[in-house]
């Protein structure tokens, strides 16, 4: 049978921890030493249980359940009664790399564009670089914005460091308003680390690929998404992949 691929690549500038949130959410297991500069790209496939709200767990009557991906055995998503692979690449955010990243973005489905909560500079480039990149070569690609690092956010040493130069950690309102100006398709954040809402921003991530765009109203940001591909009822991937 042929399974169909969702394609999500992961930008945003280096050292933010984009690489992290790849390895946490594929291995369960947050990297202690050495970590690529660039993710070994592979395709996590996810099962879930069409007869139960949830995606990863259920009573243990209804059916299948998540299981984590190897290189060797990659994993599967059944959404409804239709397999889908995630497909996960990661990208190198520095400067060196702006001319071979755009080779990735062919084909893709939905954009994570990542920043550090903890860096402001990474917040801004978001906006100054990240979405008219991405808009210049997948114009319509929805794209989610996601903070990383949380576990950060109230840390004594980096509050403090931020405060030497009267900055202070990203806040949640402050994604939530910049995803409303870019039109950007919601804001989210985690920790990959500790794993905190690891698994909701990849869980949007499908949503965002399945899910038709609404039609761009003259409010919406300059880069927000229009007449993508529905491939399945919209209310019924919510429903399946989120349990709304």
């Amino acid at each position: 049978m042929v399974v169909a691929t969702i394609k999500c690549v992961v930008v945003g500038d280096g050292a933010v921890g984009k690489t992290c949130l790849l390895i946490s959410y594929t291995t369960n297991k947050f990297p202690s030493e050495y970590v690529p500069t660039v993710f070994d790209n592979y395709a996590v496939t996810r099962y879930r249980c069409t007869r139960c709200r949830w995606l990863d767990k259920c009573d243990g009557v209804c059916g299948q359940i998540l299981e984590f991906a190897t290189d060797s055995n990659p994993l599967r998503t059944r959404i409804g009664d239709e397999p889908y692979t995630l497909g996960l690449f990661d990208t190198a955010g520095q400067e060196d790399y702006d001319r071979l990243r755009p080779l990735s973005y062919p084909q893709t489905d939905v954009f994570l564009v990542c920043f550090s909560v903890t860096s402001p500079a990474s917040f801004e480039n978001v906006r100054e670089k990240w979405f008219p990149e991405v808009h210049h070569h997948c114009p319509g690609v929805p794209c989610l914005i996601v903070g990383t690092q949380t576990d950060l956010r109230d840390d004594p040493a980096v509050r403090e460091k931020l405060s030497r130069q009267k900055m202070q950690p990203i806040r949640k309102e402050d994604g939530d308003r910049m995803a409303k100006e870019l039109g950007a398709v919601k804001y989210v954040e985690c920790s990959a680390l500790t794993q905190y809402k690891l698994k909701d921003v990849f869980d949007e991530a499908i949503v965002a690929a399945l899910e038709p765009a609404p039609k761009k109203s003259k409010k919406a940001g300059p880069y927000a998404p229009e007449g993508s591909r529905p491939v399945i009822d919209a209310s019924q991937t919510r429903r399946m992949i989120l349990g709304d």
